[in-house]
């Protein structure tokens, strides 16, 4: 069912034609993502969805009472308010639906009036709406998983940019609605809370339309995918690999069709070279058919190479090229110890980066990335000391040039034009690595319109300046490379024109990133910061890693590694729980025996207990009772949600034994694994 309609919506800014006569449908449940080149509208059709904005021409179809919430990029709080504050005021609406349902539910014989049966059904289906029935509980998984609880009582406006992204993001998670609509909700999460964000959002009942560039993020949420061209919208069912499998199809069939139309227009322009006749007015038609299939077919090489671009760039693998010693070295350290402000970073840091290698530093959030991005930088003692960053150990640079790009682009001056940044002493060339060629060609590499080269830089998106900064950084010749999240506002395209830089740079390159499927695609080896994690030594042989004190060194691709981290997470807390267990049952064990033990007489260990023919008998029984259980609190919720159901049995009655239904499953539940875990011991 349709929840929004855009029936032949256009929009433009100025002579800028950003949406021409699109229509699409967002129905119950879907996960939409809105990909497409910066500065192509995506965030104005964002707006124009919520409303926010109105459309030029077309039509906006909504649902009676549909809730709209967004995740706006320019985020604004209080000033008074706490983090803890700003998070429950989000939840007012929610808590006071709670309410009102309970005072009705303790109202004798309320559904006897059809005004109060009504509001309960419709608060009922308000929180069910919303995913509101366990608030406390949303409200601690939420807050543990982007970090938040050591802020809960400092002011929202005080935090960094990132740490307030990350405020308003649990604040649209907590309210949730009918439709949701997230602009880049992973910029400035680390990737264990993307992955939580995902698991969150794909369990979500609203429906989900957002905008992102993390190609993994998109192939695990989206169940379609909109993409926005040249101000048309086009759709691919499925996530960002199906949508790249389309692209195949579409590259095969514009190919094909270019080649027909070759032949067409070849036939064509020899007739219209005969001159007169293409004049008469009756052959006026023809003619502007020639020319309509003329500019066509001018156009299609041009789309096919944008989508070869896409394809050949995101599909490619990376071989795997083991580091040679051989090879230059560039830094070295031994022993190296990093802290900044007193906290310890880095401990015991033994690594070597040669040249030609591509080093992926990640790690969460303060795990010391940037902060060892500077070192590489500043290893002069003064500017580090500025910076309040201490070290010791042995450190070891080669005399090479390094290139550096920050996520502030400060490289950029705004007041410049384009022209001006690239070509500082007048003049329409530019050097690029010791080749002298025109600015505007250089530029349309990296998607520039020859209009842009007038442009202020300040005038530019954050995406756009990201572009300008590595199109200056790519110009110069340099040993190695340092890179500070450098896909931050890029598009895919651009993305996938920086990576086929790398891809195929001489010189190293040292990057962070949170974005798993371009350090995949880069990386050669993974430096892990923050990583206190044991191994083991069969999970070590996997991954081929260096196991050290609190980072890890590995060869491993990032996406692997954290599919591994999290299943020896999972096998952790399954031994944790064992072990607790085991100690439990040892306790006990020795305890039942001390009457008959003589208190000075070392204890043996004590055997493992098995089940008793019992304990058997009861194991046997605990699924199939368990499985009734759930079935019996599926029906008594059905009855529930039903007037004439809860009218004919009694709602007081009927919630009673949905609560007393629950507890005896969660016993049963509780006994099961007990049993489990003494079997299994």
């Amino acid at each position: 069912m349709a929840l929004l309609s855009l029936l032949e919506i256009s929009k433009h800014y100025n002579t800028k034609i950003l949406l021409q006569e699109i229509s699409f449908n967002i129905n119950e449940h879907e996960k939409i993502a809105i990909i497409g080149k910066n500065g192509c509208g995506k965030s104005t059709l964002l707006k124009i969805i919520e409303g926010s904005i109105t459309q030029d021409f077309g039509q906006r179809i909504v649902k009676n009472n549909l809730e709209i919430l967004s995740l706006p990029q320019n985020i604004t709080f209080s000033p008074k308010l706490s983090v803890k504050e700003v998070l429950e005021s989000q939840l007012y609406n929610l808590q006071t639906a709670h309410k009102r349902l309970q005072e009705i539910a303790h109202i004798p014989n309320f559904t006897d009036s059809k005004v109060l049966s009504q509001e309960y059904n419709t608060l009922n289906d308000y929180i069910d709406r919303h995913d509101g029935w366990d608030l406390e509980s949303k409200i601690n998984l939420i807050m543990q998983h982007f970090e938040l609880e050591s802020f809960a009582n400092r002011l929202a406006i005080s935090l960094s940019g990132g740490e307030q992204k990350r405020i308003a993001l649990t604040s649209l998670l907590l309210k949730s609605a009918d439709i949701l609509l997230l602009d880049e909700p992973t910029n400035h999460l680390d990737v264990e809370m993307v992955e939580f964000l995902e698991n969150y959002l794909k369990q979500m009942k609203a429906s989900i339309i957002f905008i992102s560039h993390d190609r993994y993020f998109i192939e695990n949420i989206a169940t379609r995918i909109i993409e926005l061209d040249n101000a048309k919208l086009h759709s691919f069912e499925g996530g960002y690999l199906s949508y790249l499998q389309t692209k195949r199809q579409m590259l095969e069939n514009l190919e094909k069709e270019n080649e027909l139309l070759k032949k067409i227009l070849k036939t064509e322009e020899k007739w219209l070279q005969r001159g007169v006749q293409a004049r008469r007015k009756r052959n006026e038609g023809r003619k502007a058919r020639v020319l309509e299939l003329k500019a066509k077919v001018k156009s299609i090489p041009s789309l096919v190479r944008n989508i070869h671009q896409t394809l050949e760039k995101t599909l490619h693998d990376l071989p795997k090229d083991s580091i040679k010693n051989t090879r230059k070295m560039l830094f070295e350290m031994n022993d190296f110890h990093l802290s900044i402000q007193n906290k310890k970073l880095i401990t015991n840091l033994n690594i070597r980066i040669m040249q030609q290698e591509k080093l992926a530093i990640v790690g969460k959030n303060g795990s010391g990335k940037t902060t060892f991005l500077s070192y590489l930088l500043h290893t002069n003692k003064a500017d580090l000391e500025s910076k309040n960053t201490s070290y010791s150990g042995i450190f070891k640079k080669g005399d090479i040039t390094i290139g550096y790009f920050d996520q502030h682009k400060k490289m950029l001056d705004d007041s410049k034009t384009l022209i001006e940044t690239f070509c500082p002493n007048g003049g329409d060339r530019v050097s690029v690595r010791g080749k002298n060629i025109h600015v505007y060609g250089y530029l349309k590499s990296f998607l520039f319109p020859q209009e842009d080269l007038e442009k202020k830089i300040g005038l530019l998106s954050g995406g756009e300046k990201s572009r300008v900064a590595l199109a200056l950084l790519f110009s110069k010749q340099y040993d190695c490379l340092i890179l500070d999240e450098p896909t931050n506002d890029l598009d895919i395209a651009t993305m996938n024109i920086l990576e086929d830089y790398l891809q195929h740079s001489e010189c190293a390159i040292i990057f962070v990133s949170h974005d798993r499927y371009f350090v995949d695609k880069i990386a050669q080896r993974l430096l892990i910061l923050g990583q206190s994690l044991e191994i083991s030594d069969s999970v070590n042989k996997k991954i081929q890693q260096e196991k050290l004190q609190n980072y890890l060194i590995t060869y491993a691709k990032y996406s692997e590694f954290l599919e591994i981290q999290n299943e020896i997470k999972e096998l952790q807390s399954f031994q944790n729980i064992r072990q607790d267990s085991n100690n439990s049952l040892t306790t006990q064990n020795i305890l039942s025996h001390t009457d008959k033990k003589d208190s000075n007489t070392p204890s043996k260990n004590p055997q493992k207990k098995k089940l008793s023919y019992k304990d058997k008998i009861e194991y046997d029984d605990l699924e199939e009772q368990i499985q009734n259980l759930e079935m019996q609190i599926c029906e008594l919720e059905r009855r529930l949600s039903i007037p004439s159901e809860y009218e004919k049995y009694g709602i007081q009655t009927l919630s009673q034994e949905l609560e007393e239904t629950k507890t005896n499953l969660e016993k049963k539940w509780q006994r099961y694994e007990e049993l489990s875990i003494k079997l299994e011991s």
